[in-house]
Formats: structure tokens, C-alpha cells, sequence
């Protein structure tokens, strides 16, 4: 039976993009596949044993001469997968996903970047917003499975939203964000395992600035190499 998300969605999904976004579609069953809380436990266990060193370590990490020391990380706040961030029930004052989205689209183009004059706004065949990545096959370095089941869920509990890819970027609209710094922690976690490079390693963010700056956020963004 289809999630309610999913029968709310009619009709394709609307993503602006470059045409060189498009590659290979990536089959819903290997979304499907992805045991989330499960996949996101093993990883995390493996990022924090790569990582612990660092986040216990508070000496200045070398630089090049003229740029400010990147600031300590210490890592997020939990020794073992934690679980997802709770979902954000709709309030009578929020807007819909799809107001969420439009207003982020019009702060997109409004701002002029993104070279805007090589963009489309495309229509994808998707049964949900989640998945139009997997259906043009994003040609980004993210993990296209992990990413879309990622998305299926912040669509389930935060209202989220893909509206634009440019070259490797990624931005999703949020209608019902974390307003509680704990849960925000928890979801920092869930975007910082989703790979990204601009959370893990570019810029060096400590991860409860990161965190915080989630909180009543309505647009998230990231981008691999």
C-alpha cells in the first residue's frame, strides 16, 4: 500500500537541473534494499572509529600560512548509532511541502548564481519527490541509494522536499524542520553520514555548530566532489 507521501503526489516531480545531471537511473529496488537504521549504524561505527583520534585531539590541525586554524571538531555528542530524529508533526501554521519548496526555488533563482541561464526546470516520472535522483540517475559522486532512502524518510518526517541539482549540489527544501537542539544533533548525524563533503570535510565545521544551525532551518544543502 502506498505511504500517505506517496499518494499525495500526483503527476511528475518538478527539479530544476543542469542537463549534465542526468545519467544512468538507478532502480527503485536497490532504494528499496536499504535497511536505513541498519546501514547508518554500521557506518557511523566505522566513521567514528576513523575519526575518534581527531575529535579527541584538540590541537590545531596544520594550514597553510595566511588562513585562519580550522576550528576543533569534536565530533557528534554519541558513542553508538543514537536512531533517526524524531518526526516533526505538521503544525496548523506550517506550510505544506510543496509551499516549502516553491519558496525555496524562488530564493534560488532570485539569488542569480548556479548558472541559472544553463538550467531546466524538468519533470521527472517519480511515485515520490525522494526518489527523482534515482530516476535521472544524478551524475554526482553521492551514493544514490543511500541518499534517496535518506530522502524518503526526511520527506516522511520533516516535509523535505528535492528542488534543485546544480553540477554536484544538492538542495532540499524543509516544511516542518528540528526545533529541539537534541534533535537536531541526531539529524547532523543523519546528513553527516549521508556522505556529503561539505558536512564531513569542506568546510571544517564543528559538528554541534553544524547541529544547531539546523534548528527551524527550512532549506538544507550539500554537495560532494
Amino acid at each position: 500500500m502506498a505511504s500517505p507521501t506517496e499518494r499525495a503526489a500526483c503527476g511528475p516531480v518538478p527539479l530544476l537541473c543542469r542537463p549534465d545531471a542526468l545519467g544512468r537511473p538507478v532502480g527503485l529496488a536497490d532504494v528499496d534494499a536499504v535497511r536505513l537504521e541498519e546501514v547508518l549504524a554500521t557506518d557511523f561505527a566505522e566513521y567514528r572509529r576513523r575519526r575518534l583520534p581527531s575529535w579527541m585531539d584538540p590541537t590545531p590541525v596544520p594550514v597553510p600560512e595566511g588562513v585562519e586554524p580550522w576550528p576543533h571538531d569534536p565530533g557528534p555528542p554519541f558513542e553508538r548509532w543514537p536512531g533517526l530524529a524524531p518526526q516533526v508533526p505538521a503544525g496548523a501554521l506550517d506550510p505544506t511541502p510543496e509551499e516549502a519548496a516553491a519558496s525555496l526555488l524562488a530564493r534560488l533563482v532570485g539569488t542569480g548564481g548556479f548558472e541559472l541561464d544553463e538550467c531546466r526546470l524538468v519533470l521527472v516520472p517519480a511515485r515520490r519527490g525522494s526518489d527523482a535522483l534515482a530516476s535521472i540517475g544524478w551524475s554526482a559522486e553521492a551514493p544514490l541509494p543511500l541518499l534517496c532512502a535518506l530522502l524518503r524518510s526526511w520527506e516522511d518526517r520533516f516535509g523535505a522536499q528535492v528542488v534543485a541539482v546544480f553540477g554536484s549540489e544538492l538542495h532540499v527544501s524543509v516544511a516542518r524542520p528540528p526545533v529541539e537542539a537534541e534533535h537536531a544533533d541526531l539529524l547532523a548525524l543523519e546528513h553527516l553520514l549521508s556522505t556529503a563533503n561539505n558536512i564531513v570535510d569542506d568546510p571544517p565545521t564543528p559538528f554541534p555548530e553544524y547541529a544547531m544551525d539546523l534548528v527551524g532551518r527550512t532549506s538544507w544543502s550539500f554537495w560532494w566532489d
